[in-house]
């Protein structure tokens, strides 16, 4: 994870990537997991989304990944949230990681200053369901299968509700990052299996000329 890049990103507010309001096809396609309430969410990659408001409102607990201190700590102002603060050092490498914990409408929401590399699934705990809007597409190629199988590993093979962009790659270098159904495949597909719910007309802030299509899946566990 090129952590530079996204403090930078953060301290310049640079964050075309955060949408103020709850991203409608988490509300339209949420239900296709199949969770029962007070699930544990984990949505990797979270920054400060409203999507983890959204989660906790309608019943679910929420572990978030993320490598930007303040971007936790802005989540939990605006949401009036007054987290406990934890820190750990990472089996994984030795760093120091930071949790960030607190209570919304009756559910937890855990928030992890971290890689998402550092962690384990020891550290987080057990999930029962992946939301990835921000965090696949926010990953150079050579990233995303190390990033597949972390996902796998931390969410012990968990159903994921995945939306993805598609576009000419060669007009506009990420993030966000186009990525084919092809390349999907080679992420995903030994584990899970991939269903594609819907497929529309999108468009990029910083890019409005493009023609981009945003694709939302369905992975769950692959029964062969």
């Amino acid at each position: 994870m090129n952590s530079k890049f996204w403090q930078q990103r953060w301290q310049e507010g640079r964050i075309g990537f955060h949408q103020s309001d709850v991203n409608p096809e988490l509300i339209k396609h949420f239900s296709t997991l199949a969770l029962p309430i007070s699930s544990r969410v984990l949505v990797p990659l979270c920054g400060k989304s409203v999507d983890m408001m959204w989660l906790a409102y309608v019943g679910y607990d929420v572990v978030g990944i993320e490598l930007v201190e303040s971007a936790v700590q802005a989540f939990f102002i605006e949401q009036n949230i007054t987290p406990t603060i934890t820190e750990f050092t990472s089996a994984a490498d030795g760093s120091t990681l930071k949790r960030y914990q607190g209570q919304l409408a009756g559910q937890t929401i855990t928030l992890w200053v971290a890689d998402i590399f550092a962690l384990s699934p020891t550290a987080i705990g057990d999930i029962d369901a992946v939301y990835d809007r921000a965090a696949l597409i926010a990953l150079p190629a050579d990233v995303r299968p190390d990033y597949s199988k972390q996902i796998y590993k931390l969410s012990n093979n968990a159903p994921q509700l995945l939306i993805t962009l598609n576009y000419d790659q060669s007009k506009k270098y990420g993030p966000p990052f186009s990525i084919s159904q092809e390349q999907l495949k080679q992420y995903y597909d030994a584990n899970y299996e991939i269903i594609e719910l819907e497929s529309q007309s999108s468009t990029l802030n910083s890019a409005a000329e493009l023609s981009v299509t945003e694709h939302v899946w369905l992975l769950s566990k692959n029964q062969d």
